[in-house]
């Protein structure tokens, strides 16, 4: 099971391309091992506002807000590295 990431932008957000390629590369090193998306706040307003994200770039991983503001790439790698781990056990 892939693990489901959204990256929260907005318009002119210096941060939010560091985000993006901070995941993209994490992506790769993790072989397919997650999946993610884009998600521009200003045309998804209700759902960034849902997961209670109030600033940009923050980063959701399975519907669950984990990171406002841009993580170390370290950081992140382990909030995925656990919720893989967590999702496997679920599926043993």
């Amino acid at each position: 099971m892939k693990v489901k990431v959204e990256v929260f932008s907005s318009p002119g957000c210096g941060k939010c391309g560091q985000a993006k390629e901070v995941l993209r590369r994490i992506a790769q090193e993790m072989d397919g091992g997650i999946e993610w998306r884009e998600v521009n706040v200003l045309e998804e307003m209700d759902y960034a506002v849902s997961l209670g994200v109030m600033s940009t770039p923050a980063i959701a991983i399975d519907g669950d807000l984990v990171f406002s503001g841009l993580p170390s790439s370290g950081k992140l790698r382990a909030a995925l590295d656990d919720r893989l781990r967590s999702t496997a056990g679920e599926k043993s």
